[in-house]
């Protein structure tokens, strides 16, 4: 005969606390409440006067969009996620049984937060929370930029014309409203070139492989000590990547080097650090028909020893997030960036915290 507990679900719960919820944690970790005024003032919810049924709440649709950050879900397979996993109800808030967010109500919430800007003071609120908790941006900052993958576009050439001309999705398909609607204009082509270095059998390196990717470009500046992604910014894949140096040193930090790959090095950029009393550390590039001299292969490899610490976040995001944009436009996928360095900030708090305490 099936026993059934009258106490069942309670139980259950109990159990996933005791092996270990991770969403328990990040629930003590980082004080979702103090986002609260900036997403009310964001959304511009009403006092209900209107009636109507009344909006789910704020922060749980907060946490609702980092877990989708972390495990790089649709809105239609978030929306099954939250019904389906009762740590995700319990950690939202949820009753079990009560209504919970369908798939539209998910995107008309993410891209209210992205029209009006809140997802930026959002992650501004964040920073100030680490700063409280003694997480002080002081010994320097390392910028890097990494490409994150969108789906292929299919368009003939006088389309991609069209695009490269700097015309809207309506423009070019006035006559075809749906598939302007599909049709990301703002991804770019590029080639990615690097990977392992790999040797003929006698010793002499093989070319580098250059493999073509489309979608966008996400750039970020961590700081040295923590690590915490402190500055971001979205481009397409094909922008330079020295240009946005200016945007991503964080005037917070008060550390004076900033660490960067030979990609960041010009002279406009080595000048506007030298005014801003910054001290360059990016790389040197080789001397062009010339060899790398000895001084200068040290040099960069003593820099690359700081510097690789940023490629421990991209790899973060990438592996445990399957970070890959979905949306379309330049606007959406600036929005699903940034709540992946929000994400990725909260677990690296996550690992600082847990880490004191051991210690």
């Amino acid at each position: 005969m099936d026993q059934r507990s009258f106490f069942g679900l309670s139980e259950h719960l109990e159990r996933l606390s005791k092996n270990g919820d991770p969403l328990e944690t990040l629930e003590t970790t980082v004080d979702f409440e103090h986002f609260r005024g900036w997403l009310v003032e964001g959304l511009g919810y009403g006092d209900g006067s209107k009636g109507g049924r009344p909006p789910f709440d704020p922060v749980a649709m907060f946490k609702a969009l980092i877990l989708q950050a972390q495990h790089n879900l649709s809105d239609a397979r978030m929306e099954f996620m939250i019904r389906e996993r009762l740590s995700w109800t319990r950690f939202l808030g949820f009753d079990l049984g009560a209504p919970t967010p369908d798939e539209n109500t998910i995107r008309h919430f993410r891209n209210r937060l992205t029209e009006t800007g809140t997802l930026k003071r959002v992650m501004k609120a964040f920073d100030w929370q680490l700063q409280k908790k003694g997480y002080i941006p002081m010994a320097g900052q390392i910028v890097d930029a990494s490409l994150v993958p969108a789906p292929k576009q299919r368009i003939t050439e006088g389309e991609k014309a069209a695009i490269k001309a700097g015309k809207s999705a309506r423009e070019i398909w006035p006559n075809e409203p749906a598939k302007a609607a599909q049709k990301d204009v703002d991804a770019r082509w590029t080639l990615k070139i690097g990977g392992k270095v790999r040797y003929r059998p006698g010793g002499t390196p093989l070319p580098m492989i250059a493999t073509p990717v489309f979608g966008y470009k996400s750039h970020i500046s961590i700081d040295q000590r923590f690590g915490f992604i402190r500055e971001s910014a979205v481009t397409s894949a094909a922008a330079p990547d020295g240009r946005q140096l200016r945007h991503l040193v964080s005037r917070q930090n008060t550390g004076s080097q900033v660490w960067a790959d030979s990609a960041y090095r010009s002279g406009e950029n080595e000048k506007w650090l030298a005014e801003r009393m910054l001290t360059s550390r990016i790389h040197r590039r080789k001397p062009a028909g010339k060899s790398m001299p000895r001084a200068m292969a040290k040099a960069n490899a003593k820099k690359s020893s700081i510097r690789a610490a940023v490629e421990h976040v991209f790899a973060h995001q990438k592996i445990r997030f399957g970070l890959f944009i979905r949306t379309i436009g330049l606007a959406r996928a600036e929005a699903k960036l940034m709540l992946a360095n929000i994400a990725y900030n909260m677990e690296r708090l996550i690992f600082h915290e847990r880490r004191a305490t051991t210690a």
